[in-house]
C-alpha cells in the first residue's frame, strides 16, 4: 500500500518494535494513518537497528538480523517521516514509542521530532473508567474488551490497535478529541445537534 505522506490526516497513531533493551534501537516503525472519514491507512517498515538483537525482543516480534537485511537505518528513514509526523498529532500507547523516537534521534545524532504526542491508555481511561482493576486498558485487555482484532508485537498492527482505540473511545464519549500540546491536555468537543 503507498501512503500520501502530503495528505492530511486527523491523527497518527505510532509504535514500534526493538531489537534489544535499549530504547533507541527501533527496529520496526508502524504508523496508522486516520483519515478525516475514520478510515485507517498502515505502514509499517522494517529498520536496520545497528545493534544486535537480544532473543527476547526476538521471541517476542520475530524480527531478527535476516528480517531487517537491506532495510534501512533510523537516520535514513526519518528524513521520509519527519514531515509528516510533526504536521499531525501522534497517538501512542503508553509512553514508550516516544521515549524510542527521542533515544533514536539521539544516537543517530538528529534532532528530535518536533511533535505533540498524546496517550491513547489516557484516552482509553477516559472512555473506560471500570477498567481500572478490572484488566486495567493496556492493548491486551482492550483487544478482549472491546473486540479488537491484531497480532501483539507488531508495529503496524499495534499503532492500528491504539488508533482504534481512540476512534472507539470517541463514539462511546459522543465527541471527538482535541488535544492541546502545550498542556498535553485532552479535550471532548461536543456538537449541538
Amino acid at each position: 500500500m503507498s501512503i500520501n505522506f502530503d495528505a492530511g490526516f486527523r491523527f497518527i497513531a505510532v509504535d514500534v518494535e526493538t531489537a534489544n533493551y535499549d530504547v533507541s534501537s527501533i527496529c520496526q516503525i508502524g504508523l496508522a494513518f486516520v483519515n478525516f472519514d475514520a478510515s485507517i491507512d498502515t505502514y509499517s517498515p522494517y529498520v536496520a537497528p545497528c545493534t544486535s538483537f537480544a532473543d527476547g525482543n526476538t521471541r517476542l516480534h520475530g524480527i531478527d538480523a535476516r528480517t531487517v537485511r537491506g532495510a534501512p537505518v533510523f537516520a535514513q528513514i526519518l528524513p521520509e517521516l519527519r514531515s509528516v509526523l510533526e504536521a499531525h498529532q501522534l497517538v501512542q500507547h503508553s509512553r514508550f514509542d516516544e521515549k524510542a523516537f527521542d533515544a533514536a534521534c539521539s544516537f543517530a545524532g538528529v534532532p528530535p521530532l518536533k511533535s505533540a504526542w498524546e496517550n491513547s491508555v489516557t484516552i482509553a481511561r477516559k472512555a473506560w473508567p471500570e477498567l481500572k482493576g478490572n484488566g486495567g486498558h493496556g492493548l491486551g485487555n482492550l483487544k478482549k474488551v472491546l473486540g479488537l482484532q491484531f497480532n501483539h508485537h507488531d508495529a503496524g498492527e499495534e499503532a492500528r490497535a491504539a488508533a482504534e482505540v481512540v476512534l472507539m473511545a470517541e463514539k462511546r464519549m459522543g465527541a471527538k478529541f482535541n488535544m492541546y500540546s502545550g498542556s498535553r491536555q485532552l479535550a471532548f468537543e461536543f456538537n449541538e445537534k
